[in-house]
């Protein structure tokens, strides 16, 4: 009660101050006076009803208009005042949602990541960028016993916390499987099953499921309805689709998948992608697929691992540059 007394005392002797000399360092006074009461949280219709008194007290009273009018300011301001309060609540809602995000972000990337094994033949390098902060993308390495290399990369058909979950899920039910004994087809047969019976019905999975076997040099694959990938021929120098069909997963129950086989050669390369890459926008518009060859091409020389960091670097500096979605890269390329 002291402190608003001595509050209205001062606030009283500064208006008096300057609406008798117009002095501006009456205003910065009451800057300052401003900054302590936001300090104290004395709230702004508080602040209205000690200029109504300060008022009263220099004159002698107001008139019923002018009172009416600070009437009308105050509740005018108590309204303000709770819905700043509420902004307040959500923007504080949002800062500890954000950094929940955060900690699942960073605990998925703990739990999806895969480590790229040495395998007699070949450099492999990759790199996935989410769009948000949860990943959408999801890759797969595996060095099977008899010394054969499996790699797997899938897409949810959609984006945030749900398609994150669903990769999370596509991982775990992976790591049931015994690759090892399971073709490229089978494995997304498998999968389909489990996305079929686990994931919501308006989203689904795309995946690309293949095998090297070093002792033949033979790629066995499969896809799920994945974008395709691109096959380079070094004594031909040119990149071709890697063409295969099947359903994307979760659509029904009993899908079948085609397995496909090539036969790689010192110098090819296998290149493995998400939408995330053609999706890019640069300005108003797609970067083609044959501008995502191009650039490929341009950096053929370099390691796998420099490779695909490279080509995603090239992208993202370009101006008017956006990425719409994941992006995952993965090249394979087989050495002497």
């Amino acid at each position: 009660m002291e402190n608003i007394k001595k509050d209205e005392h001062l606030y009283t002797n500064l208006l008096k101050q300057y609406l008798q000399s117009d002095d501006k360092n009456c205003l910065k006074s009451a800057e300052e006076m401003s900054k302590s009461f936001v300090a104290r949280k004395i709230f702004p219709e508080e602040i209205v009803r000690i200029h109504k008194n300060a008022v009263e007290k220099l004159y002698g009273g107001i008139s019923d208009e002018h009172k009416y009018s600070l009437k009308f300011l105050h509740e005018s301001l108590v309204a303000y005042r709770r819905a700043y309060e509420r902004l307040e609540e959500i923007r504080i809602e949002q800062v500890e949602l954000k950094s929940e995000i955060q900690v699942a972000a960073n605990m998925q990337k703990t739990l999806l990541s895969t480590e790229v094994p040495e395998i007699e033949g070949l450099d492999i390098g990759s790199i996935s960028v989410p769009y948000h902060q949860m990943n959408g993308d999801y890759y797969h390495f595996l060095k099977r016993e008899d010394g054969a290399f499996a790699v797997a990369i899938a897409d949810v058909i959609g984006k945030g916390v749900p398609a994150a979950m669903s990769m999370s899920m596509i991982k775990y039910a992976m790591d049931s499987f015994y690759e090892e004994a399971m073709s490229a087809r089978t494995i997304l047969r498998n999968l389909n099953r489990v996305v079929e019976r686990n994931v919501a019905s308006h989203m689904f999975i795309t995946m690309f499921y293949g095998q090297y076997f070093p002792e033949s040099s033979v790629f066995r694959f499969a896809s799920a309805g994945h974008e395709p990938g691109f096959l380079y021929r070094k004594k031909e120098g040119t990149f071709t689709e890697i063409e295969a069909k099947g359903l994307v997963l979760g659509v029904l129950k009993n899908s079948d998948y085609q397995q496909y086989e090539l036969t790689i050669e010192v110098g090819d390369m296998i290149v493995l992608l998400t939408d995330g890459v053609t999706e890019c926008r640069r300005g108003g518009r797609f970067i083609s697929r044959e501008e995502v060859v191009e650039v490929i091409k341009q950096y053929n020389h370099l390691p796998a691992q420099k490779h695909v960091e490279q080509v995603y670097k090239h992208f993202s500096q370009l101006e008017d540059f956006n990425l719409k979605d994941d992006f995952t890269l993965i090249i394979i390329k087989k050495i002497d």
